[in-house]
């Protein structure tokens, strides 16, 4: 028998009205014997209807999802609603709190905790809660990413392929409606333990994003993040009006297969030589880096591994041997 989670949270989840509160995990430490992670959340209910699950702070270091969902949980009315919408801001909020990716608490990456347990570490028990308990409830899921303090992204809102194609396509057309300047059918490295993946296994509609980088963020992302978490909730028939594109239109783009990806084999200073966002040709030279040792030796090359878009590059002047350096994705 699974045992039941020790977080609680402070207001209803099912009732109607606005009802800010948090989500109450115990947590004993040296400098509050009986002490508590206090998780914010917001519930807005207004009769029957879909539920939405809108999370932002998986990493905690990624802020255009905490500074949209923070805004809309003070400004969303009950009246506006049809059904219900859920917003947690900042799911690993110790990670936030520490402008960190991981928690300073256990050192978790809560997108690669799920499910979760509710007997393991901070990280396990949260990301349980929000999948045993949260999940259930939501008819649709937006997890805004970006890409915190190493990476830095094009902005886009992201669908993966899944072997359910009516599910697929149901990601597809939400990940459409967000609205942001590009949309990715995205490939993840690494989908084991991810909250992507356990909210799809669930069945449930499922858009993310990755909106920028950096470790901070611009009125632009910002804007970008607000459009779509309106214009998925207009989709979602929760919000009534008219779903507001791209100023300029959404790019689709696709990430094929592993070779999208390019890892740097060296340590040292990093020199990009195309910018975020930059078309390129299989072969062209992409960034260089320096080892930082000494003076004189020539720079390690890297150049792109197919035709296509800069989507990601690495942010610090440095970088390890290991690290992403680039993804470039294809242009449908």
């Amino acid at each position: 028998m699974t045992k039941p989670s020790p977080i609680s949270p402070t207001i209803p989840l099912d009732q109607d009205g606005v009802h800010h509160g948090f989500l109450k995990l115990p947590y004993s430490r040296d400098d509050s014997a009986w002490g508590a992670v206090m998780i914010p959340i917001t519930v807005i209910q207004n009769g029957t209807g879909p539920t939405a699950l809108l999370t932002g702070g998986n990493h905690g270091d990624e802020y255009e999802g905490l500074v949209s969902l923070f805004k809309l949980a003070g400004s969303l009315k009950a009246s506006d609603v049809t059904g219900r919408v859920i917003i947690l801001p900042a799911m690993n909020y110790p990670a936030f709190r520490n402008a960190s990716r991981t928690s300073p608490i256990d050192a978790g990456n809560m997108n690669r905790s799920y499910p979760g347990k509710p007997d393991g570490t901070v990280t396990q028990k949260i990301a349980d809660y929000v999948f045993r308990y949260l999940v259930p409830m939501a008819d649709i899921v937006l997890d805004i990413h970006s890409g915190g303090k190493t990476l830095d992204f094009i902005p886009f809102a992201a669908a993966h392929v899944l072997p359910d194609k009516e599910q697929e396509a149901r990601c597809v057309a939400a990940m459409q409606a967000f609205g942001a300047p590009y949309a990715m059918m995205m490939l993840e490295l690494d989908a084991v333990g991810m909250f992507d993946t356990v909210v799809e296994e669930a069945g449930k509609t499922f858009v993310t994003t990755e909106l920028g980088g950096g470790g901070s963020t611009t009125a632009e992302r910002v804007a970008i993040a607000d459009r779509g978490v309106r214009n998925v909730l207009i989709h979602a028939g929760i919000l009534t009006g008219v779903i507001e594109p791209a100023p300029d239109g959404t790019t689709m783009l696709d990430m094929p297969d592993d070779r999208c990806f390019v890892a740097s084999e060296a340590t040292g200073l990093f020199e990009p030589c195309v910018d975020l966002g930059a078309v390129v040709k299989q072969g062209d030279l992409i960034a260089r880096i320096y080892d930082v040792e000494r003076t004189g030796t020539a720079p390690r090359e890297y150049h792109a591994s197919r035709d296509g878009i800069v989507s990601c590059r690495h942010f610090p002047g440095l970088i390890k041997t290991g690290d992403c350096l680039a993804v470039i994705a294809e242009v449908l």
